[in-house]
């Protein structure tokens, strides 16, 4: 999509009358056919869908473009959260993304740690663990900045570390400053179970990825991918009460993809080649689950390039209808 197309894609969006939703809006929400690039105009083109805020990367650092930001925010009444990423070598770039987004008035700094899909990105074990050692460094290093700045690190269970993992993992920093991005469907991947993640990790939750996924069998496993809420297989009002009893002053924020589902060969020897050992029991009980649940799933990639637009923008905007009307949100 071009810069043009975007801004009039915005212009328009904003001169819309939508109600209003307490919901925020992901940049992941149109990572398919809109994928923004700039966090001013993903600000103007999220209000005029009716949302209540964003998370979004940071276009700039610069002074005036943050200055520019956070008075946008402030006339509109919305929230930011900003997605960063961890240090490396050391934390003078992250140092200086993260003290943007305090001045610009972000209230969480949502990472990934490390990140990719783990039956897909690592060929071994030992691939693993050492991905998993540069992400503990890099938390490690983001812990001073964050305390330094009171500006928690959320980091999103991702496809990456299974629930123990991840609770081991938010055991070994004692900081405040470091806690969840609480997503409700990414789990199921590594064959948790989605409730139980979000009963556990709700505690810790500074940020929020609200989701629902679809399921489907097929002969190596089983196909996930996001869908409105309300038409998949997760108890969205439960698992969103769950989070509000756990952390009342958490912002809810929309991540919903509009893409083909991506499947989970958990049938396949190479899916288990990076993960640790887990009870027969998880994966019967996956698999009992998926086949009570499974539908038939969108596959919106043979779309157009303006119908696949459209379609993510409708999906966004019955997400936030149903966040309002259902969820309260």
């Amino acid at each position: 999509m071009t810069r043009r197309t975007f801004l009039a894609a915005s212009a328009a969006a904003a001169a819309s009358t939508a109600p209003r939703s307490r919901m925020g809006i992901a940049t992941t929400c149109f990572m398919t056919a809109r994928r923004p690039k700039d966090t001013l105009e993903f600000l103007e083109y999220c209000h005029g869908l009716g949302a209540g805020g964003i998370q979004a990367p940071l276009t700039s650092v610069e002074a005036a473009y943050i200055a520019r930001l956070r008075r946008r925010l402030e006339e509109l009444g919305m929230y930011f959260e900003a997605m960063v990423s961890l240090p490396r070598e050391d934390a003078t770039a992250f140092e200086r993304t993260a003290g943007a987004a305090k001045e610009a008035g972000a209230l969480v700094l949502r990472t990934t740690a490390p990140g990719p899909r783990r039956y897909e990105a690592f060929e071994s074990r030992e691939a693993w663990e050492a991905a998993a050692a540069r992400a503990r460094a890099g938390i490690k290093a983001a812990v001073p900045v964050v305390e330094k700045l009171r500006l928690p690190l959320a980091i999103e269970n991702h496809r990456d570390w299974t629930l123990e993992e991840f609770l081991l993992l938010l055991k070994e920093y004692s900081s405040e400053f470091v806690g969840v991005c609480l997503d409700t469907g990414n789990n199921i991947a590594l064959l948790d179970d989605p409730m139980e993640v979000v009963e556990r990790l709700a505690p810790y939750a500074v940020s929020t990825h609200i989701k629902d996924m679809g399921v489907e069998e097929y002969e190596e496993g089983f196909y996930l991918v996001e869908v409105p809420l309300g038409e998949g297989a997760l108890d969205v009002p439960r698992m969103v009460e769950t989070i509000r009893r756990a952390r009342p002053d958490v912002k809810w924020t929309l991540e919903m993809i509009t893409r083909d589902p991506t499947p989970v060969p958990c049938l396949s020897p190479r899916y288990w080649t990076a993960m640790p050992r887990r009870d027969a029991r998880d994966l019967a009980r996956t698999l009992v689950w998926v086949r009570r649940q499974q539908q038939k799933l969108p596959r919106p990639a043979r779309l157009g390039a303006a119908p696949l637009l459209r379609l993510e923008e409708d999906n966004v905007k019955q997400c936030l209808h149903y966040a309002r009307e259902r969820l309260g949100i």
